[in-house]
């Protein structure tokens, strides 16, 4: 079963990353008592610059700061907006915002529903993270190839493959998913992730999916705008 996705950049200065780690771990229980299933938090690790866009740019990240990629997964859509309803409204999650060791206000966040959820047993110890904006009349050409691209993926080491449609994004005064990746009107905004055991196991993998003829496409005929798509790697410090 698919589960529903919160989603969330933000950046953190490097100096703080203990206290932005502990500060997380100490609100994974509340999160789970509003019905979250799992919580991940994952540091940056590999996040290069872009000539269009880049994740630092998409939290207008300082150059002492660090970029997190980080979700919440939940049942259903409907345990989601419950959980925000009680977030907004618990005198403890009011006291732990404001205790925030990052920008709050240069944070990015917003919900998505999974059009592929791929994966099988173990236990992730890294990640690559994606941005994506997509032409909402292209959404089925995008699912039928990061369906295809996820088994290529799971061919090559990865334990899961995550692609989620912007199902509710928001404007921000600051920051947002949509001005991330330079979104127009007419694109909606995919929040992906893609889980490896290990680094080394990431490295590899990739590796050997440059030489997989599946990865051979003509980028003219790709179902979005590649030079807009955000992406970089990132090891987990939280997972719970």
């Amino acid at each position: 079963m698919m589960v529903y996705i919160e989603g969330f950049v933000a950046a953190v200065p490097a100096a703080n990353k203990e206290v932005y780690r502990k500060h997380a771990a100490e609100a994974a229980p509340l999160f789970k008592e509003f019905g979250a299933i799992r919580m991940v938090e994952t540091w940056g690790d590999e996040v290069p610059d872009g000539k269009v866009t880049d994740f630092k740019g998409a939290v207008k990240a300082k150059p002492d700061e660090m970029v997190v990629f980080s979700w919440i997964e939940y049942a259903d859509k409907a345990t989601r907006d419950a959980a925000n309803a009680k977030i907004m409204s618990d005198p403890r999650m009011s006291e732990k915002a404001a205790e925030m060791p990052f920008d709050g206000m240069r944070m990015i966040f917003g919900g998505f529903a999974p059009i592929v959820d791929d994966k099988v047993s173990g236990r992730m110890g890294y990640t690559d993270g994606f941005i994506v904006p997509v032409p909402t009349r292209n959404k089925e050409a995008y699912r039928e190839l990061a369906a295809k691209m996820a088994q290529v993926f799971k061919d090559h080491g990865a334990t899961r493959v995550v692609e989620a449609w912007g199902d509710d994004v928001p404007d921000g005064k600051v920051t947002d998913y949509k001005s991330a990746v330079k979104a127009t009107s007419d694109e909606a905004v995919v929040y992906s992730w893609v889980e490896w055991p290990s680094k080394e196991a990431r490295s590899e993998g990739w590796k050997k999916m440059m030489e997989d003829p599946r990865m051979q496409m003509n980028m003219e005929t790709m179902p979005f705008d590649g030079k807009r798509m955000i992406y970089g790697s990132f090891v987990p410090i939280l997972d719970v």
